[in-house]
């Protein structure tokens, strides 16, 4: 039965420290106690058994489910910067077998795309504002074009990423870039990993997003098996149509031809970039 997935604390991602301190214990009181749960969970499971499918466009494409956490643990007084990027989450590239409905390997990974972190818009904030309500990256875009220059995450198609989700405690101490390991903690959940695509594959996906993305809502019909490829093609039209009108409504707020994610391209001095936090 499925419940809400349980917090989880801080990744020991990188090596223990000389001294053979743990991590855990190296981190800086401010993130050390932070806790990550995963909202939407029953979502996302469902997606995951099925194997989820992420569009990827040249214009960016934001992600359904939406990826949202509620965070707990944090201090209520400090600020905090709050961030995601993806990883590869093999060195594979894929096709689709539709004759049997599963993803095969169709070689190995294309050049990795350049490397990104999306920073919540909010950032930063005092803990007290993170832990007060649900985080969501709602604003947060994919995209298979190399040259992006507006801020969106590039990915490869066909290819598979596990997202990851990071909070820095911005440490107003000086010279605080020296520790930079010890101000940040990084989460990420397995059921949200997903294949990137330009079109959905599996018919089930289409199915489930069609039956759950509120964006989708006038191709639900009374027949939950009725999903063809025309349902399908015409759910991401009105898709790429809500996204070209956001990107027109942020034009006009921002005065420019670039998102407002643009402004948010380069991550704080305290964050390291030898771990997976380099950004171009």
């Amino acid at each position: 039965m499925d419940g809400p997935q349980l917090s989880r604390s801080c990744e020991l991602s990188l090596p223990c420290c000389a001294d053979g301190v743990s991590l855990l214990s190296a981190k800086a009181p401010q993130v050390s106690g932070v806790r990550v749960q995963l909202e939407m969970h029953a979502l996302w499971q469902q997606f995951d058994q099925l194997g989820t499918e992420m569009i990827v466009t040249k214009a960016g494409r934001r992600m359904f489910p939406t990826f949202q956490v509620r965070i707990s643990g944090m201090d209520p007084a400090a600020e905090y910067v709050l961030l995601m990027d993806f990883i590869p989450v093999d060195d594979k590239r894929y096709r689709y077998a539709f004759h049997s409905s599963s993803w095969l390997v169709a070689g190995r990974a294309d050049v990795a795309a350049p490397s990104r972190m999306h920073f919540h818009p909010d950032s930063p904030a005092r803990g007290a504002q993170w832990m007060k309500q649900t985080v969501s990256f709602d604003t947060l875009k994919l995209t298979n074009n190399l040259l992006d220059d507006n801020g969106h995450m590039i990915l490869n198609s066909m290819h598979r990423y596990q997202p990851r989700f990071h909070v820095v405690y911005v440490d107003p101490a000086p010279n605080s870039h020296l520790n930079a390991y010890r101000n940040f903690c990084s989460f990420s959940f397995p059921e949200t990993r997903f294949m990137a695509v330009t079109a959905y594959q599996n018919h089930r996906i289409t199915q489930l997003k069609i039956a759950s993305n509120p964006f989708a809502k006038g191709f639900r019909t009374t027949d939950p098996q009725d999903c063809s490829e025309d349902a399908a093609g015409r759910m991401e039209e009105e898709e790429e149509e809500e996204e070209v009108k956001d990107w027109k409504a942020e034009n006009r707020m921002n005065g420019s031809g670039k998102g407002k994610d643009a402004d948010y391209g380069s991550p704080p001095a305290s964050l390291p970039t030898d771990d997976g936090f380099s950004v171009v």
